[in-house]
């Protein structure tokens, strides 16, 4: 490849990571405007802003919490906050450079892994660079993509034989993004366990590194936890679990499926011959560390198929894993292709494999937009726009009962009982107890309920319809208005 193709051929994905998230931002704000996808952006929103004009780690002034489930995230939210820069744009910034490093990352694993391939790594960037799953996240201002690096990051150390401390150290860090980062403890045994040290005492030495350099960011991170939440994880990670506890009553083999179905709606879905070919081919080989990868997808998408089985907000949950799957499916993929072979079978076979793997990142990436655009609009008409109503309306001194509170606690900055029990962990235990929340809502004196009537209908009765949002999208898309209910009681309230 002659260097001026090589210098395009870096330049291309990057260009492809711009452009495809101002065309996300555009869709989105010529559908109504600018914002988050989800509610649960916000809620890191008010613990970085809280972490810079307060000096504290709370979502309500004065009452520390573990409503954060990525610490580190939070952190680099706050960054913006410091700088006096926009949140959405520094958010949306943050998500930028972050997709590109993830590009970047797979690209790189993918040349450490496929030596004879490596000249081609720049498509596995651009295919990276265009995947729908991927653009969402980054406009999402969430925790999704750092999290993904971290994934390849590990992988590309496992790859390059970094010392297993470093290993560890990394996956650690990773626990600061997202708890499920402990997952990856499973690649990286088997790869030091596969690493061709023959002497048992080399592997047991590797293990004891790996175990230090887990140690060394981990402990500190049991220790925030305790300290902010009373537990050793963050309060999000014992609610959900238990909120969707439910879910696990259905088959687990078809709970795994569902996981496995949210990467599969798009590019990976073609790529899927790829990562057979791929896995058969290092089988074949007795290339056994290699596999590390193709587990942890398994083991990953297995988790949460038995404790968290929800594929919500287009599966974000299992999006981490879709750079994997895309590195191993091009792997498989431009091992098998041979555009001018000399078999007319291969031959065509091998273009419409191509031309299928372009068709459907590019039709797919424009769906994707069409749905950000979509789930924005709805979280910008329901939530942000009743928090707006309940800053406009209610007494400064109100205290709020709602499910979704991260829009309201930093558009409204009322205090806030969080019946999901993120921030609320006394409300954990009677989380699906309609009775039990009604008693404790009375207890804590709340002054409003804020939320979607078919969730909480008993609730629902009790209180006194003061507010139903405008929004058009919620309902077309087949929900509902989000209603703020004056709890009996209530004082204040100015219309």
């Amino acid at each position: 490849m002659s260097r001026r193709r090589l210098s395009m051929a870096k330049v291309l994905p990057v260009a492809a990571i711009v452009l495809m998230l101002l065309l996300y931002l555009a869709a989105s704000a010529s559908k109504l405007r600018l914002g988050f996808p989800l509610d649960d952006a916000w809620i890191h929103q008010t613990y970085a802003r809280n972490l810079v004009r307060l000096g504290e780690w709370s979502f309500i002034p004065g009452q520390p919490s573990g409503g954060s489930t990525a610490p580190l995230w939070t952190l680099a939210l706050s960054l913006g906050f410091l700088l006096g820069l926009a949140p959405l744009a520094w958010s949306y910034a943050l998500g930028a450079g972050i997709w590109i490093g993830l590009a970047v990352g797979s690209a790189r694993w993918f040349a450490r892994r496929n030596p004879p391939l490596g000249r081609s790594a720049w498509i596995i960037a651009l295919v990276i660079g265009c995947e729908w799953h991927l653009a969402w996240s980054a406009a999402s201002g969430m925790e999704t993509l750092l999290f993904a690096l971290v994934v390849v990051l590990t992988m590309l150390a496992l790859e390059r034989g970094t010392a297993a401390w470093a290993v560890g150290g990394l996956i650690a860090l990773g626990v600061w993004v997202r708890p499920d980062a402990l997952t990856l403890l499973l690649p990286a045994v088997l790869q030091l366990a596969w690493r061709g040290e023959k002497a048992s005492g080399a592997r047991v030495r590797s293990l004891i590194g790996l175990s230090l350099g887990v140690s060394m960011a981990l402990l500190p991170y049991f220790a925030f936890n305790l300290l902010v939440a009373g537990a050793p994880f963050p309060s999000t990670l014992y609610a959900k679990t238990l909120e969707y506890g439910s879910l696990t009553a259905q088959p687990l083999v078809w709970r795994f499926l569902r996981q496995f179905q949210a990467p599969l709606a798009g590019v990976v879905a073609v790529l899927l011959p790829g990562i057979l070919l791929s896995a058969l081919g290092d089988v074949r080989r007795r290339a056994w560390a290699r596999l590390g990868p193709a587990i942890w997808v398994a083991a990953y998408l297995g988790v949460f198929a038995l404790r968290l089985p929800v594929v919500y907000q287009h599966g974000r949950y299992a999006m981490p894993v879709i750079p994997v799957l895309i590195v191993l499916g091009m792997e498989g993929m431009l091992g098998w292709v041979q555009l001018r072979a000399e078999s007319r079978a291969r031959r065509v076979v091998s273009r419409a494999w191509v031309g299928t793997t372009l068709a459907v990142t590019l039709i797919f990436a424009g769906l994707g937009g069409r749905a950000y655009a979509q789930d924005v609009a709805i979280i910008e008409t329901e939530m942000v726009d009743t928090a707006r109503w309940i800053r406009d309306n209610t007494p400064a001194a109100a205290r709020v009962a709602a499910h979704d509170i991260g829009a309201l606690g930093y558009f409204s900055e009322r205090a806030t009982l969080d019946l999901a029990g993120l921030t609320s962990p006394e409300a954990i235990p009677i989380l699906r107890d309609e009775s039990a929340l009604q008693a404790w809502i009375e207890r804590e004196r709340a002054d409003y309920l804020m939320t979607f009537p078919s969730w909480y209908p008993r609730l629902s009765e009790v209180g006194t319809p003061v507010y139903v949002s405008q929004g058009e999208f919620s309902p077309a898309s087949g929900g509902e208005n989000m209603v703020v209910y004056a709890w009996p009681g209530a004082e204040g309230f100015s219309p």
